[in-house]
């Protein structure tokens, strides 16, 4: 218990799957969590839920972005812990079928949103005692998927972006770290809605099961422990590390 007491957390697309699982765990261990996403209504009534503030948020957005790092600013005067969860499939699609018009949607949501992210939170975070920034990237930042070329591109992204975000800030001594959290096939609600509507839905998750050797899919839950040790004073000499958490998807 208290792991983060007293720290401030910022979890974008906070309202469901992992975001929601990251705030809740967050909050039952001592922050004060800012849930933040598109869907307001969802992120308020979590915020709600956990004492914190809920605020509407396009995570692509970077107005979105400063009137959201204001909002924590105003009322508590910094931030400790920002979690960019937020991001977006548009769709599987290989290189030869996937549109640029999704390749920018999902860039500017699953990437996009974690550079201008990184940049507001190291403008808070500095001077003030530091900080952890936590980026969930996937197994797909590390092992491409022939049938995701857009999503595959921004998760790497997110993963040596997250390298240079902990290097800039380590050389300047600002006492953020920076890391990434590599997620396999999570079962959140938007992962359970596309394997039903799938033709064959068995077969598709047996094909995702045996991609995975410990024998099951994970939990959100399995990814907020992963993200709490990282947002805790526990993981205080990783920076720019890789958390993979994945029941063995990339060996």
């Amino acid at each position: 218990m208290d792991r983060v007491k007293g720290k401030i957390a910022l979890v974008t697309g906070g309202a469901d799957g992992i975001g929601a699982a990251t705030a809740r765990l967050l909050a039952a261990e001592g922050a004060t969590v800012v849930v933040t996403d598109i869907n307001e209504a969802g992120a308020k009534a979590l915020a709600g839920e956990l004492g914190g503030m809920g605020i509407a948020h396009d995570a692509g957005s970077e107005a979105d972005w400063h009137a959201a790092i204001a909002a924590v600013k105003d009322r508590y005067g910094r931030l400790d812990v920002l979690v960019n969860n937020a991001g977006i499939g548009a769709g599987i699609g290989d290189i030869e079928h996937q549109t640029l018009d999704d390749y920018h949607k999902v860039m500017r949501v699953t990437c996009d949103s974690v550079f201008i992210g990184s940049k507001c939170a190291v403008e808070l975070m500095k001077g003030k005692g530091g900080g952890s920034i936590v980026n969930v990237s996937s197994i797909h930042g590390i092992k491409a998927a022939a049938h995701e070329a857009a999503y595959s591109a921004a998760k790497g992204a997110v993963r040596l972006l997250t390298k240079s975000v902990a290097l800039h800030c380590a050389r300047n001594g600002y006492r953020i770290r920076s890391n990434s959290v590599h997620p396999g096939y999570i079962l959140t609600t938007q992962m359970i809605a596309w394997m039903e509507r799938s033709a064959n839905s068995a077969d598709l998750n047996a094909a995702l099961l045996a991609q995975h050797p410990i024998g099951f899919l994970g939990q959100p839950e399995d990814i907020a422990n992963g993200i709490l040790y990282l947002a805790s004073e526990e993981s205080r000499f990783m920076t720019g590390s890789e958390l993979v958490i994945d029941g063995g998807y990339t060996l």
